[in-house]
């Protein structure tokens, strides 16, 4: 008579979780229903009658004082049995197991995603787009049923509706009935003996669909919109699987976003910037007057209040904020260079110097060049 512990592959100082998990994976292998040869069969009672043994703590006991006779050989006593076949079957033994219910043709569809391209423009008002899908729709001709217009499924032979088909296995308890999706039905208790042609029995089709969407203000690249329900529509039918739509924001040539608000840079002449001056810009919605003070410095920033974004989630739009750049001219003519070299002698400008340092100056030329 072989030894348990080697019939399990275990030492003699196993635990009980470990004789439990050696027993169950040699279970899987040897079990008549996944290895069908004699030898496995004989293996599987071993290995069940060793598992039974040692697994009990008073047996384990006197088995490893006295050996195997005092059990009544590899045949007797199959307690561990229930543990195996919670682990093929997941249910009772015996005769009498429990059918299954057949499957729903109908299932949820998939969930599609679309990438929408959108301007800055977009992002500031929000924007409603029809947007063209190519998914699967509702088949018009069989409306879902999968059968040809006027026919309808019919009860599976094999199954009789159930969608399952038992079998019996002689075991070392008697005869154990297990079940398993029909393979005539596929587990869906009815045939269909005239599938829909437009379709193939599918219940869907594919084609190019509208979808109508309402893009909030607020948006960037890489968010996520989801359209619940304007996904594909199911097999059979079924519900529709949700829209996402991903987001992807051209650049712009003059305006760069920062959060909720927006950048830009307004160049100056030096005179401008000297003797102060009104300009109209354009901004995304509309012209702005703004007033340069005399005097004004590159890097000073210009703030014109709810001229930028709304927010996702939110009804205050941001600012839109210019930074001011000075342009000095690179060539003059002579009589121009005459006319600044006199206002050099009048104003007396010092020589270029180190200045005293200054964080805001710092964080004009931050925003500025933020873009």
């Amino acid at each position: 008579m072989a030894d348990h512990y080697e019939v399990l592959g275990v030492s003699r100082e196993a635990s009980p979780d470990e004789i439990k998990t050696a027993y169950r994976r040699l279970a899987r292998q040897l079990h008549p229903d996944v290895n069908p040869g004699e030898d496995a069969a004989e293996r599987f009672k071993l290995v069940t009658h060793a598992y039974d043994v040692l697994s009990d703590p008073e047996q384990r006991q006197r088995y490893d004082m006295g050996g195997d006779s005092a059990f009544g050989g590899a045949g007797a006593g199959f307690g561990g049995f229930s543990d195996i076949f919670e682990t093929f079957f997941g249910g009772a033994t015996g005769g009498g197991a429990r059918a299954g219910r057949p499957r729903s043709r109908r299932e949820r569809g998939q969930d599609a995603l679309v990438r929408v391209d959108l301007t800055l423009g977009d992002v500031v008002f929000g924007v409603h787009r029809d947007l063209e899908v190519d998914t699967a729709v509702l088949c018009e001709t069989c409306q879902g049923s999968c059968c040809q217009p006027g026919t309808q499924p019919v009860t599976c032979d094999i199954c009789h509706g159930s969608g399952q088909v038992q079998r019996t296995v002689r075991s070392l308890l008697g005869n154990v009935v297990t079940s398993q999706p029909c393979t005539t039905c596929q587990g869906y208790g009815t045939t269909i003996p005239y599938p829909c042609s437009s379709c193939q029995g599918q219940g869907r089709v594919r084609a190019r669909r509208t979808v109508s969407i309402d893009i909030p203000a607020g948006v960037e690249t890489g968010l996520r919109l989801q359209l619940p329900g304007s996904g594909e529509v199911g097999p059979a039918g079924g519900p529709n699987g949700d829209l996402y739509l991903e987001v992807t924001v051209e650049p712009h040539d003059v305006f760069s976003r920062d959060g909720d608000d927006l950048l830009a840079t307004l160049e100056v002449s030096m005179v401008d910037a000297i003797l102060g001056t009104s300009v109209t810009i354009d901004s995304l919605d509309g012209s702005v007057d703004l007033d340069l003070r005399a005097g004004v410095q590159s890097g000073d920033v210009l703030t014109i209040r709810e001229r930028g974004i709304t927010p996702l989630r939110g009804s205050v739009r941001g600012d839109l904020r210019v930074a001011v750049q000075v342009v000095t001219p690179a060539h003059l003519d002579p009589k121009s260079r005459a006319l600044v070299q006199e206002l050099a002698k009048r104003t007396k400008p010092g020589p270029p110097h180190l200045a005293e340092f200054h964080p805001g100056l710092f964080a004009k030329l931050r925003d500025k060049f933020k873009r």
